[in-house]
């Protein structure tokens, strides 16, 4: 373009001096024209070049990808059971409600007169056996070996180990997912919105990113922090349940404690936690699985490297100082045997 114009510019100006030199007269007009085709032209290049100056810098607005972030529950979005009394059986003695079957518990309330009461929950060839401890009020047991039909049946005692039974009904249960029995305090795990230790998961889920880093974050805390109480050990009683703010306030326990508060606390954060009573050897023994989105069942973790997992068991990995004999026991899953979930 910048030729061109010097061209027509010279070629005006060389027909200025041609009209010049053939009259002999001064060719203002022409010089004149000339200088204006060249002003017009440089102007059309001004034009042009700015057009093309807009079109390169012209500005477009766009929003940065926003990155998922792993979402915390609040304390607000703990599950708690509920006996809403839709769906209930019973008799004078006993009240059985199963109006959330489908979050996988059953709630149950004794109003008899005898002091020590049992309740089985049967499916297929598992049995789960619990004291009834409250009267009058409910309690709340899951339906851990997932969908199909279970038998409820509450015992009272007669002398000894002998019992006579006092109620019994089938259910059949349809789970809303294969989770829920393991995200609603029980029994066994026994928390609420304001239990100590879901205000401590809090803290230890806070500065996480994702559910692998909550995980990582409860079992340290627990491991490091919480001592094996080895007289607890000795003289624990048949029936014994976990209170798992009072084992973090010591932080002191057996193995049920370890896996009662390591459950709560991950069970507080929206995630699946089984706690799992079995044997090790010849010893009982409970341990914790996990559900990790992605993942699944993990049940047999106790760190991931980013390749595999190993069994989590809060208890060995606490009294035996992560040892690499420690790591290589709680990391070979045929020393365990699960008997039930929790």
């Amino acid at each position: 373009m910048e030729k061109t114009a010097k061209y027509l510019a010279l070629t005006a100006g060389i027909m200025a001096v041609l009209v010049s030199g053939c009259t002999g007269k001064e060719a203002a007009p022409a010089t004149l024209a000339a200088a204006e085709m060249t002003t017009a032209v440089e102007e059309t290049q001004e034009t042009q070049e700015t057009q093309e100056t807009q079109e390169t810098v012209e500005l477009a607005e766009i929003d940065d990808i926003q990155v998922p972030l792993y979402q915390k529950p609040s304390g607000s979005n703990i599950r708690t059971p509920q006996a809403s009394g839709s769906q209930t059986f019973g008799n004078s003695k006993v009240t059985l409600d199963v109006s959330n079957s489908s979050q996988g518990y059953c709630m149950v309330k004794y109003d008899g007169g005898q002091s020590k009461i049992k309740i089985q929950v049967t499916k297929g060839a598992n049995t789960y056996t619990y004291d009834l401890n409250a009267r009058s009020s409910y309690e709340t047991f899951p339906f851990s070996e997932g969908n199909g039909s279970y038998s409820v049946k509450v015992f009272e005692n007669v002398s000894g180990n002998q019992y006579s039974q006092a109620f019994s009904q089938d259910v059949s249960v349809s789970l809303a997912n294969e989770f829920v029995p393991f995200l609603y305090p029980n029994q066994y795990v026994n928390f609420s919105g304001g239990s100590a230790v879901v205000q401590m998961s809090n803290q230890l889920a806070a500065p996480a990113a994702d559910q692998v880093a909550v995980v990582t974050n409860i079992y340290n805390y627990v491991v490091g922090n919480f001592t094996y109480d080895t007289a607890k050990a000795q003289s624990v009683q048949s029936g014994y349940l976990p209170d798992v703010d009072q084992v973090l306030a010591s932080r002191r326990g057996i193995c049920f404690d370890y896996a009662a508060v390591m459950t709560a606390m991950l069970r507080s954060q929206d995630i699946p936690a089984k706690l799992v009573v079995g044997y090790t050897g010849s010893v009982y023994h409970a341990w914790v699985n996990v559900y990790i989105e992605n993942i699944g069942w993990v049940d047999s973790f106790i760190y991931f490297d980013g390749v595999n997992w190993s069994l989590m068991d809060p208890t060995f990995a606490s009294s035996g100082g992560n040892s690499s004999e420690v790591q290589q026991y709680i990391g070979n899953s045929s020393n365990y045997q699960a008997k039930y979930s929790y």
